[in-house]
């Protein structure tokens, strides 16, 4: 067999894989495709992934039947206002050893799992959610300082509400840029709404089954990085990046007048290896142009930040982005950049 048969065979054994967990949610999940395969991507690239959306539309439903179909460690944090750090890392504790001797114990708080629900993130106050980001970024929590270690493959799944500001806290921009992914979940449709009712009004009650572990997550990590990612491609994706930096050199109109800040590395890092996960699904072993525009907004529209003149003509940042997917040429006039080293 060929390098070229053996990555295609791969390829389709991903497919198979992906559908079948993607199957096992929509016993449960109805509708939301989009957002299923953005939190699927997002679970096998080995990234995090925010779920904004008012109530009731079964994000947290979605991550908790996703932790149901993996055999994985899941614990749900509720984050509320008077939730501490220590609350989620854990603590020392005095305990009493053999010998009689008063000692300290660390006692593993909740985030030691492997897929963590922040269930409603931005209820907790900014000190709370600071205890994530060494956790999302290198997979480590330090107390006392002593480091330890969590257990891979480590997802963090978040959901906030986007309405009710009332005592919540807004998510720092720090935060943020370590979600791989930010997806807006909306309404259903009216056939979707339909099955939703007959589902949990008449008495069902479908479980979905366990098909997948860590090991063989971890396995899917590895191929997805090394599906190619030809240099023109990788340009493109670069540029994507840099067109959001307010007068940079590659900025449009439209970044000038409504952007105050631009998209950071991890940027072009998630579209990389978000586009690749695209590829894998198509059933190519290398990355094309409609692969990077399809995971454009989720992989950026957390992580660009709009200036006053943009809030004040009411426009968000999906609508900006949207127009400098559209104008940004795939093919630029310089010759490519050096190639970006993508890293999970």
């Amino acid at each position: 067999m060929s390098i070229g048969e053996s990555m295609q065979q791969q390829a389709e054994q991903f497919r198979q894989r992906y559908s079948s967990v993607k199957e096992q949610i929509g016993r449960v999940i109805v509708g939301h495709d989009d957002i299923v395969h953005g939190v699927l991507t997002s679970m096998f690239i080995g990234g995090h992934c925010l779920l904004e959306g008012v109530p009731g539309l079964g994000k947290t439903l979605l991550v908790r039947t996703l932790a149901e179909t993996l055999n994985l460690h899941f614990n749900r944090i509720q984050f509320t206002p008077d939730l501490m750090p220590s609350d989620i890392l854990g603590t020392n504790i005095i305990t009493e050893n053999e010998a009689g001797r008063r000692v300290f114990q660390f006692q593993k708080g909740p985030i030691f799992t492997q897929i963590c629900l922040a269930d409603e993130i931005n209820r907790a106050t900014p000190k709370t959610q600071s205890a994530l980001l060494e956790t999302m970024q290198e997979g480590t929590v330090t107390v006392a300082g002593t480091r330890y270690d969590l257990e891979k493959p480590f997802f963090v799944m978040a959901t906030q509400n986007p309405i009710e500001q009332e005592g919540t806290y807004p998510l720092p921009e720090a935060q943020l840029d370590r979600f791989l992914f930010k997806l807006v979940v909306g309404y259903s449709s009216r056939e979707e709404l339909a099955t939703i009712v007959d589902r949990t009004t008449k008495g069902v009650n479908i479980k979905p089954e366990k098909v997948m572990d860590g090991s063989e997550i971890k396995q899917w990590q590895r191929l997805i990085r090394d599906v190619i990612l030809a240099s023109h491609v990788q340009d493109y994706i670069v540029r994507l990046v840099l067109s959001t930096h307010p007068q940079g050199a590659y900025a449009l109109p439209i970044t000038n007048q409504y952007l105050r800040w631009g998209a950071s590395p991890r940027a072009a890092q998630t579209l990389a290896l978000a586009a690749k996960v695209r590829a894998l699904l198509e059933g190519r072993y290398n990355v094309s142009f409609e692969d990077v525009r399809r995971v454009f907004l989720p992989a950026l529209r957390h992580r660009v930040i709009l200036n006053f003149e943009a809030q004040a003509e009411g426009l968000d940042t999906d609508h900006v982005l949207l127009e400098i997917l559209e104008k940004l040429p795939e093919k630029g006039e310089d010759a490519p950049v050096k190639a970006v080293v993508v890293k999970s």
